[in-house]
């Protein structure tokens, strides 16, 4: 696997290193499916590769690990079916054998992550994209995108379709992460109308779960890490700005749901249900039983002022829709994250 680089594939794991050729076990069946996961020691990459394992697939997870971590996907160490290579996918990408999809995941996703990467995302989102669509083709693999509903900016259609084109600052700090993504769909069609690939482009909506970092800068793990700890909850602006957040396995299913579809357009998956910022720090404190104060700050440049999926096309060709509350689900996560503080 990637012998033409000669690179070093490990499992770095409870402080040791485990070659490949350990990971993959005798019991793995070559008949099955192959899939690539990048990004697949990340947030979504790792719940994504869940999936795909209990669907039947042999997974191969790959990861820089600079936002990532091989916690996320340690409980698969000892799967046959399953193998993770360290590496970075903008560089030259091979893998030996039949490889059935291409999942591209790969690229820093919170605010705080390409606000300090701003490189690292606009290359994941080119070159990253370039090298995964060029093996999709070369081995006849059907490819899927992980796109993001960051591509409509500060919205001024409301609630957002996928046949908007968006309102974004492509030079503004933000726009290191929707320029990526914008033109990574750009490629991704551009590969699917001139060599015939078979793509596929999820627009992804605000999504929480199990497995985000504390300190990833998004809301969700923000305003959870400040309740249980005691701090105040930083709302930005008066909170009158909107969010729609979905449970990560609502969000798996969708995309599991497109990726085996004829589809090729993009697709909205996300939980219409919207709430403003100040909403939500209140339910956390709710479900938290925190006594933290609610305090306000200036509202970062390019913050969406309003954000909800439209999801008729999902529903209308995947049957597909969320099923797990709001609250439900912050349950879960909060759970979560009271074991990590």
């Amino acid at each position: 696997m990637l012998e033409s680089r000669k690179l070093s594939v490990y499992w770095q794991i409870s402080g040791f290193l485990q070659t490949t050729a350990n990971v993959v076990g005798s019991g793995r069946n070559e008949a099955m499916e192959r899939v690539l996961v990048t990004g697949g020691a990340g947030f979504l990459g790792s719940h994504l590769c869940d999936r795909l394992l209990a669907e039947g697939y042999r997974v191969t997870a790959m990861d820089n690990l600079i936002t990532g971590t091989t916690e996320n996907i340690a409980h698969n160490c000892k799967n046959p079916n399953f193998d993770f290579v360290k590496y970075d996918v903008t560089q030259y990408l091979y893998l030996e054998g039949k490889v059935d999809y291409v999942f591209h995941f790969a690229s820093p996703a919170s605010p705080i992550d390409y606000l300090q990467l701003p490189i690292q995302t606009l290359k994941v989102g080119s070159l990253g994209t370039h090298k995964t669509l060029g093996l999709a083709f070369s081995c006849g693999s059907k490819y899927l995108l992980a796109s993001t509903s960051e591509v409509y900016g500060d919205p001024l259609i409301h609630p957002q379709s996928e046949n908007y084109w968006g309102n974004v600052n492509p030079i503004g700090p933000r726009g290191v992460y929707d320029e990526a993504k914008r033109f990574a769909e750009a490629l991704t069609m551009a590969y699917h109308r001139f060599h015939g690939v078979d793509t596929k482009i999820v627009r992804i909506f605000n999504t929480y779960g199990p497995r985000m970092r504390l300190y990833d800068g998004r809301v969700v793990p923000t305003f959870i890490r400040q309740a249980l700890k005691g701090e105040p909850l930083t709302v930005y602006g008066d909170g009158s700005q909107t969010r729609s957040f979905c449970f990560v396995s609502d969000l798996i299913d969708g995309i599991y749901r497109l990726a085996v579809s004829d589809l090729h357009d993009p697709v909205n998956i996300g939980n219409p249900v919207e709430m403003t910022v100040l909403q939500f720090a209140e339910l956390i404190l709710k479900i938290t039983g925190s006594k933290s104060e609610i305090i306000f700050e200036p509202l970062p440049k390019d913050d969406p002022k309003q954000r909800r999926p439209d999801i008729s096309f999902a529903k209308d060709k995947l049957r597909w829709e969320p099923k797990v509350p709001v609250e439900e689900g912050l349950r879960m996560t909060i759970e979560y994250f009271r074991g990590r503080i």
